[in-house]
């Protein structure tokens, strides 16, 4: 039976046990900040168990993608060396939200495994929480498990999601894979570490919200989360002993096998290699299918902990050229039937890993030297530890991250100093040192969802009207629902209708004021904490609002129409941007203001000055076309066929709203946008720039404020012709001549400059002091900046004929400092290893070669200081 087959029949089961069959949602989590990546089937469910959430349905089953590479934990390095360890997977799940509990849920584990799956029941084991009698009674009684195959266990039988949130008692499901994969010992039996018991199923009965105090609150009604990794279940199905085995992993080795032209199962560390490439071109894959980008922090620096990984393994292979952007395409090619709209993504994943492959190999080869002359000196002294400031190095430098380092010097039995490089990270590196708080997005208040659990809820009417009237359903004060608001207080007022738009995605919130008999408010901001709740953010201006009362909303109309434009110039710009730079630009971000649009987009270099005026062209051109800007609501399936744009990893439900500017742009979008698109007017970029790896952001402004920044350029314009007497036209010609003019000057000075270093060094060498048998000339120079030392030590160095020169200047309160030794005398001593402690006297540091070495400071009065110290150093480095 295939992972494909396992799985269709897996969902089949349950749907006939009306259960719904909900698509897998992103690994990235939405609305989570406790997490980092999707990690379980019942992620997207967390607000259904807490009670928080209340949908359509109180039955589902899933087939949810999952990764599980976080943080220090997880054990990265086991991925390839080990059966079961993954960084992506699959978990099958049924969920029940207080329908059905442990009798119905244990029933349908056994039913599925032994009747759909046909396994022998002498090779079943179970386990339950150590105090947990019913689910014991249930399985012994109810499928008639004997006793002896009923395991009790603490803290494997106890499941939660994170530190905070839904918990409780689980039940699990074991395979016995037979005597010839255990550890031999007389003691193996369930709970052993060995491969012989393997867990396949996880009946967890959610009883608790666990929190943060560690508290366990029961739940409004129990629950069921089943998770079954598919990846396992296909290995006994399928009679293998890994689940790199299975068919779910093997094809994908075995597209490895064809590109490296190794055969899987020759050698050991090959076999690893693929492993490793095949687990990490999944997790690549589909975090990427799902938004996520490689950087140096948060989720992008675990997916580019897994990619380089991933390319250190492929150059074990013998790869020389990018090779993961092949693998990770043939897996979203492979797995296209499971996951449809990702695989329809390929091209751009293909690109994303491609340019960080290319980035990786450039660097890889200097670092790997930096790590060996490391592991070359380190032997020599017989130490097997490599400091911190050198893992930190090539971390910062050179993109390795830490597990890297770690197991490209594993193999010569080497350790990192961990805590050096954590020392370095904290002195240097402020951001990479804060511990990962999750998506980032904030939790909703628990005072939100107590409203919708109530019955509370807005009609947003704003795409219709700027003013409407609507009945004051809830006043929040500080955190707390208030019955009445007074004059000078902020508060929160929830009506039953708003014109105003709640920010959301990307688009800021309205402002405007409400009115009733009795006060008048401002509203600040806008904001949309959940589906369906919209919550002004207000002043009281005067008089005193009460619950219950009759209100009149009101938009803030003109600034509502420079928000409208610019929302609909970010769509035509993305569509132009599409069409100009390629199908690889996906939106990553956006801020729509009434003051301006910024843009987050998907792109590897730079956009060059021709492509950001062609750009600006496209959309301009389509403002003057004019083409009417529809918005349809419909079914998401049908917008994606249609061929509407939607954000990566964005949770929409079953109908979507699909803004359309004629024919040339189509978008899922909730924001209020203009009627046409010559209502836009006028279109202008301000800036383009990297925000990211791979991510780079674009700032415009449309109609008054594009006006208004062509007269600041035509005035800024004409001041700088003022200033060099001249027509605007004929600036650009005056300034050509002016600058040739600067350089002739400059050269006139050079070679004053230099006259001036040559009568001046004769005087100098007059300086020179005898150390130890060798001539130093250590003195400050003034007026020459770093260039002009180089160019002064050379003559220096002619006039010395054999010795060594310490010279210094300061210019802008800073210090520069150069060492140059004759070539006869660098066997002796090498201008770096001098440098180095003088440097360090100006709170500097630097480096170079053996005959020359630069470094700059800070400290502009410890110059007197190093020269007087130039002698001894160089005293003591002679010997």
């Amino acid at each position: 039976m295939t992972g494909n087959e396992i799985r269709a029949r897996f969902l089949k089961f349950f749907e006939e046990r009306e259960h719904r069959v909900v698509s897998s949602s992103s690994l990235v989590p939405h609305n989570d900040p406790t997490l980092l990546f999707t990690n379980a089937g019942m992620n997207q469910f967390k607000d259904c168990f807490l009670g928080a959430e209340k949908r359509d349905y109180v039955r589902a089953t899933t087939s949810q993608k999952c990764v599980r590479a976080g943080g220090k934990h997880n054990d990265l390095e086991n991925v390839g060396r080990t059966a079961r360890h993954h960084t992506f997977f699959e978990m099958l799940g049924n969920f029940s939200f207080g329908d059905y509990f442990k009798k119905e849920a244990i029933a349908y584990a056994w039913e599925f495994l032994t009747k759909d799956m046909g396994l022998d029941i002498d090779k079943l084991y179970v386990s339950v929480y150590t105090t947990d009698d019913e689910a014991a009674d249930i399985w012994h009684k109810q499928e008639g498990v004997p006793r002896e195959r009923i395991f009790r266990f603490e803290e494997d039988n106890f499941w939660s999601m994170g530190d905070t949130g839904p918990c409780g008692p689980c039940s699990e499901i074991f395979y016995d894979n037979g005597p010839e994969v255990g550890c031999d010992s007389p003691d193996c039996t369930v709970g052993c570490d060995c491969d012989r018991y393997m867990e396949i199923w996880n009946n967890v009965f959610m009883q608790f919200d666990r929190q943060p105090d560690g508290e366990l609150v029961p739940l409004p009604k129990p629950a069921v989360d089943t998770g079954m990794g598919l990846e396992r279940l296909a290995t006994v199905m399928q009679k293998v002993q890994s689940n790199y085995d299975t068919d779910l992993l093997r094809d994908i080795i075995a597209y490895i096998e064809k590109l490296s032209g190794k055969t899987y199962g020759d050698n050991d560390e090959n076999d690893v290699s693929m492993r490793v490439m095949a687990d990490h071109s999944r997790a690549t894959a589909y975090l990427i299918a799902d938004g996520v980008l490689p950087s140096n922090e948060g989720r992008g620096y675990v997916l580019r902990r897994i990619m380089r990984r991933a390319m250190r393994h492929a150059k074990m292979l013998g790869f020389e050229d990018p090779v993961l952007f092949k693998t990770a395409t043939f897996v979203l090619e492979f797995m296209n039937k499971a996951y449809p709209s990702e695989a329809a993504r390929k091209d751009f994943v293909a690109k994303v890993v491609q340019n960080e492959e290319e980035r990786f190999i450039a660097t890889l080869g200097n670092g790997l030297r930096i790590l060996q002359e490391e592991i070359a000196a380190l032997e020599k002294t017989g130490q097997k530890v490599i400091p911190g400031e050198t893992v930190f190095k090539l971390y910062d430098t050179y993109g390795f991250p830490v597990d890297l380092t770690a197991d490209i010097v594993e193999k010569d039995g080497f350790e990192l100093d961990e805590a050096g490089f954590e020392t370095c990270m904290e002195a240097q590196r402020a951001k990479a040192r804060e511990h990962w708080k999750g998506s980032g997005e904030e939790a909703v208040s628990a005072i939100y969802k107590k409203l919708v659990d109530e019955g509370i809820k807005t009609t947003f009417s704003g795409y219709e009207k700027t003013e409407d009237k609507g009945a004051v359903l809830a006043l929040i004060k500080d955190g707390v629902l208030v019955d009445e608001a007074v004059c000078g207080e902020t508060v929160e007022v929830i009506t039953a209708v708003t014109p105003c738009y709640g920010e959301s995605g990307g688009q800021v919130g309205d402002t405007g004021n409400i009115s009733t008999a009795d006060a008048s408010l401002r509203i600040i901001d806008t904001k949309k904490p959940l589906e369906n709740l919209f919550s002004h953010v207000c002043e009281v201006v005067t008089g005193s609002v009460q619950k219950g009362a009759e209100a009149t909303i009101s938009v803030d109309a003109e600034r509502r129409q420079k928000i409208v434009l610019n929302h609909t110039a970010t769509h035509l710009l993305q569509a132009a941007m599409q069409k100009i730079l390629g199908d690889h630009i996906k939106q990553a971000g956006s801020l729509v203001t009434p003051d301006r649009l910024r843009f987050d987009f998907t792109h590897f270099s730079p956009v060059t000055t021709e492509e950001i005026i062609k750009i600006e062209e496209e959309v301009n051109k389509q403002i003057r076309v004019n083409a009417a800007v529809k918005s349809d609501v419909m079914a998401a399936d049908t917008a994606e066929q249609a061929g509407a744009m939607a954000l990566f990893g964005e949770k929409y439900g079953d109908e979507v709203r699909v803004i359309s500017v004629g024919d040339y742009s189509m978008e899922l979008c909730g924001g209020t946008h203009a009627s046409a698109a010559g209502d836009i007017g006028l279109f202008r970029i301000l800036s383009e720039g990297g925000i990211a790896a791979g991510v780079r952001r674009i700032e415009a402004v449309t109609g008054d404020g594009a006006l208004a920044q062509v007269h600041q350029q035509q005035q800024a314009l004409q001041r700088l012709a003022n200033l060099v007497k001249a027509e605007p036209a004929q600036l650009e010609t005056r300034l050509q001549k002016l600058l040739e003019q600067q350089k002739e000057l400059e050269k006139e000075v050079e070679q004053l400059q230099a006259k001036a270093n040559a009568d001046k060094s004769g005087e100098l060498v007059n300086q020179t002091q005898d150390v130890a048998g060798v001539k130093l000339l250590a003195v400050k120079v003034d007026g020459v900046d770093g260039k002009g030392l180089r160019e002064f030590s050379d003559q220096l160095r002619d006039k010395l004929g054999s010795g060594v020169l310490v010279l210094t200047s300061t210019e802008g309160g800073k210090v520069a400092l150069l060492v140059a030794v004759t070539k006869d005398l660098t066997s002796k001593v090498k201008a770096g290893d001098l440098i180095k402690p003088l440097a360090a006297i100006v709170g500097g540091r630097g480096g170079g070669k053996p005959e020359l070495a630069q470094a700059g400071g800070a400290d502009v009065d410890k110059v007197e200081a190093l020269l007087q110290a130039a002698p001894e150093q160089l005293k003591e480095l002679l010997g």
